[in-house]
């Protein structure tokens, strides 16, 4: 009997990397292949991202060419919550739906491909399909935002926040860890923000009283014995009790703090929680507490009303932050997002030479940092071997956004092994090393 064939493309952020995990996953256990062409899948799902106007544009692109290959296109993902869009560009897709909606993506494979036996869910791999390597993994601990930031429509695509019990994660994370998941990569939206909807209420299903709160829910993966890594922590104030954590070498020293910009009257005509005051003595007393801290954010140039006394706030702060990675953005209208509709746009000539100046000041942040590190001892996990060379990260870096450790290749080192290793140089952004020790 043939399997029948599911092509599968997944586009934009981590949290859209879990949808598509847990979409195959399901696939899997209904006795579904897995196409690597389109001209050779019974029917192809898209899961595309709509954040800003370039995913957009990739994503428009990918769907053209997947129905121009194939014809039979499932649309899901941010993307399809703008329907009308999607169904005046592409009149052919057979199902449009929304993010995080796994139910209608099965009903609309189904529909087109039936399945051929009941799910065959001992045939899994442990922890499920993953589109990362076996090593690490994402953990999507919540749903949605509450927030409304004038750039951003996430709230209108993924709706507001919903967190998942924390027996439900933990529960997830210890299958991830015994499929040989060496790293949890926390994500959501606003991760410090977890659990205020479920604020008052207690988890009892393990048996232990467990509080919805994103410090309770860090300590209990830490529990676990593998790295936890944080992304898209706002600067709350209970930030430092998850600093606290990172101190006591429970969790990964590393937070990924979505500042997005530096001036207090830009943060307020952004909307975003948090905002500007007090940010740059938020990072001082986060490594007081934490010296091994690494902070990774991501910033935005030329939003509108950006003035040459903004962007120069901006760089001001780097240079006393001292952060260790950083991403810049040019602002990009968005539709629907409230932003464009805000006056005094900035030419984009102007905003890409203010993105290409912030950059050049955060590599030689970056070096600076990293050339501190020289002379010192740190763990690694292994993420490439590639011939003569090692390819891994230490707490400092996360996977694919961040730079990497380079060290001479070892016989007997594999993918997801953790070493001990000196550094010994740096360039801007990559470190490189020598082997001391494997570690258990």
């Amino acid at each position: 009997m043939t399997v029948p064939k599911v092509g599968f493309v997944s586009l934009g952020c981590a949290k859209a990397t879990v949808d598509s995990e847990r979409i195959l996953t399901q696939l899997k256990a209904e006795g579904y292949g897995f196409s690597e062409r389109y001209e050779q899948a019974d029917v192809v799902v898209v899961n595309t991202c709509g954040f800003i106007e370039s995913a957009v544009d990739e994503s428009l692109e990918v769907i053209a060419d997947a129905l121009g290959a194939n014809g039979r296109v499932i649309v899901t993902g941010c993307l399809g919550a703008k329907t009308e869009l999607l169904k005046e560009k592409f009149p052919n897709l057979l199902a449009i739906t929304g993010p995080q909606d796994c139910e209608a993506v099965m009903a609309a494979v189904h529909a087109e491909v039936p399945p051929r036996h009941e799910p065959f869910y001992h045939l899994l791999p442990p922890g499920g399909v993953k589109l990362t390597p076996r090593h690490y993994a994402y953990l999507k601990i919540a749903e949605g935002c509450n927030h409304k930031c004038t750039f951003c429509i996430i709230p209108t695509m993924r709706g507001r926040l919903v967190s998942r019990m924390p027996s439900d994660i933990l529960g997830e994370a210890q299958s991830l860890v015994e499929a040989g998941v060496r790293e949890l990569l926390v994500v959501s939206q606003d991760t410090s923000a977890y659990g205020v909807d479920q604020r008052g209420q207690t988890d009892l299903a393990t048996g232990k009283a467990l509080r919805p709160h994103i410090t309770d829910l860090a300590r209990g993966l830490g529990e676990l014995g593998v790295w936890v890594r944080l992304h898209y922590v706002y600067p709350y104030p209970h930030v430092d009790e998850l600093v606290d954590l990172m101190a006591s070498g429970l969790i990964l020293p590393y937070l990924d703090v979505p500042f997005q910009h530096a001036s207090s009257r830009i943060l307020r005509l952004m909307k975003r929680p948090a905002s500007g005051e007090g940010n740059l003595a938020r990072v001082q007393s986060w490594r007081e507490k934490c010296p091994s801290l690494a902070i990774r954010s991501t910033f935005i140039v030329g939003f509108p009303g950006e003035t040459e006394d903004d962007f120069a706030e901006l760089l001001d702060f780097l240079r006393q932050a001292q952060l260790e990675r950083v991403g810049c953005f040019v602002y990009s209208p968005v539709s629907q997002a409230r932003a464009n509709s805000l006056p005094d746009p900035v030419d984009p000539e102007l905003a890409h030479a203010r993105r290409d100046e912030l950059m050049a000041l955060q590599a030689d942040i970056s070096h600076a940092r990293l050339a501190r590190r020289i002379g010192s001892r740190c763990t690694v996990l292994v993420d490439e071997v590639n011939g003569a060379e090692i390819v891994a990260r230490s707490a400092g870096e996360s996977p694919d956004v961040d730079g990497v450790v380079r060290l001479p290749a070892t016989e007997g080192v594999a993918v997801g092994d953790r070493l001990s290793v000196e550094i010994t140089g740096c360039d801007a952004y990559d470190l490189t090393a020598t082997l001391l020790e494997f570690e258990p």
